[in-house]
């Protein structure tokens, strides 16, 4: 089944509506989002600590002075991301060769958010046409759009997050608003949207999400500005009803898991066979992010690690009480914690086991880990650099004291380390790997039969009709 995808204005053009779903830390770059916009859509840049090069083209990776502390890290995390998002958005114009548009995406719980923003936008004038960014309420989007003459895209996934936004901050540039992305919480891919409230387990239908968005953008007057419809995109025929919907109103499409498999797509040739692999079911949510975010990921050895990292945990006190009476010891012969009787055998076990390392974690509890994996982790810990505005594993924090003042929690991960890892053809079985979850249908979409990876023009073409 086909169907004819007209164009409207996007970030003041008439384009495809169809946009790069954006992908930190260096998947989403100024190559594919250049073609994107070459081929008449919406190019995506992550500004999330993007790639940047020497004078001969030549990949710099990001370094610090080991002796550096963590606030003097975060400051050079900052200057090397302003310069990425420099570099890509001039190879973003370059590709683009003056068709469609290119917007930059920042997640907003970022270390250096901000400052990241204003400085890459002050000095790429002309050359980007948008702002997108989620993962957190971005309340300052707004204001740094006034500041910049640039439409603004906030990421969503309910019309309560909207209302907020637009109370707080939105209302005073509506003007710029470009559009709101809604990312669907439980099918896109990387760091999802699910409140408190929600359960993880029980999918809500995004019909009637989108619907009272919309309800809440008509009673703003809102109606001309269009919903980006994100997460669990594939194919727009399977989105038939939610065009020349009234209820609905105007949409376009964001595609985040396809551009993936693309020629352009910087993703090393193993991670692209993989996805040719993945079964339904094989990108799971999790909630190891530093962040504190429930995220979608595949379910790799690294992801299964995590689970059983969280497994071998269990209550633990210093100090030996009529509830936590029986005395456990380290192997360095030091480390002494006491568990409840109920939970002794079971501590016994994963000690005879290997995992006899005790690492606390903020909630009163214990993980139990060998200790070469340990060391891992504290070597990690110390060697933070700010990349988030609070991070969970490192405890730090953009604050006065740059620490949010719990302990460090091993029960995650130095998400900046492992997607510069994978980002730059690392393991992608010992390595985060971010996807969203209708991956599954690379193996049986037609387009990719034979191993056929196509070109970012093809692809935009394909779904441009509904394949």
């Amino acid at each position: 089944m086909g169907l004819k995808l007209d164009r409207f204005s996007i970030s003041g053009k008439e384009v495809l509506p169809i946009i790069e779903g954006g992908k930190g830390i260096n998947i989403s770059t100024g190559l594919t989002a250049g073609s994107f916009a070459k081929a008449g859509a919406v190019g995506t840049i992550s500004g999330t600590n993007p790639d940047f090069y020497d004078e001969n083209g030549k990949y710099i990776p990001y370094s610090f002075n080991p002796k550096a502390t963590r606030k003097e890290k975060h400051d050079a995390l900052v200057e090397q991301s302003i310069r990425g998002c420099i570099a890509q958005a001039k190879i973003a114009h370059d590709v683009s060769a003056g068709n469609g548009r290119i917007h930059f995406n920042f997640l907003w719980e970022a270390g250096g958010t901000k400052i990241i923003m204003e400085e890459a936008l002050s000095k790429t004038v002309g050359l980007i046409h948008g702002i997108t960014s989620g993962a957190g309420l971005p309340y300052a989007l707004s204001d740094i759009a006034g500041k910049y003459n640039i439409y603004y895209y906030p990421i969503v996934s309910s019309s309560r997050a909207f209302s907020i936004l637009w109370k707080r901050s939105y209302s005073k540039t509506a003007h710029l608003l470009g559009g709101v992305v809604y990312e669907d919480p439980w099918l896109a891919g990387g760091h999802n949207g699910l409140s408190n409230q929600e359960d993880p387990k029980v999918m809500q239908d995004p019909y009637l999400r989108i619907v009272a968005i919309r309800k809440v953008m008509n009673e703003l007057n809102l109606s001309h500005v269009p919903i980006i419809i994100a997460g669990g995109v594939w194919n727009l025929t399977d989105w038939s009803k939610y065009f020349n919907n009234d209820e609905v109103g105007l949409v376009a499409f964001q595609f985040g898991t396809r551009p993936l498999l693309t020629k352009e797509s910087p993703i090393s040739d193993s991670w692209k066979q993989k996805l040719l692999t993945l079964k339904e079911g094989d990108v799971s949510l999790n909630k190891f992010s530093p962040t504190g975010f429930y995220s979608s990921a595949v379910n790799n050895l690294f992801l299964q690690e995590l689970y059983a990292r969280s497994e071998r945990q269990m209550m633990a006190s210093r100090k030996q009480n009529e509830e936590f009476s029986c005395e456990i010891i380290a192997s360095n012969g030091i480390t002494k914690f006491y568990v409840k009787s109920a939970d002794y055998d079971r501590a016994l076990a994963y000690i005879k086991d290997g995992f006899d390392t005790f690492l606390r974690t903020p909630e009163d509890t214990i993980i139990f880990e060998t200790q070469n994996t340990a060391e891992l982790i504290k070597e990690d810990q110390q060697n933070c650099m700010g990349c988030l505005s609070g991070c969970r594993f490192s405890n730090w924090s953009e604050n006065e004291k740059n620490n949010t003042g719990l302990l460090p929690d091993p029960r995650s991960f130095c998400i900046e380390k492992t997607l510069q890892d994978v980002g730059h053809n690392g393991s992608i079985d010992n390595n985060l790997l971010f996807s969203g979850h209708h991956a599954y249908r690379f193996a049986t979409d037609p387009l990719y039969k034979n191993n056929h990876i196509p070109t970012i023009a093809e692809l935009v073409e394909k779904i441009s009709i509904g394949e």
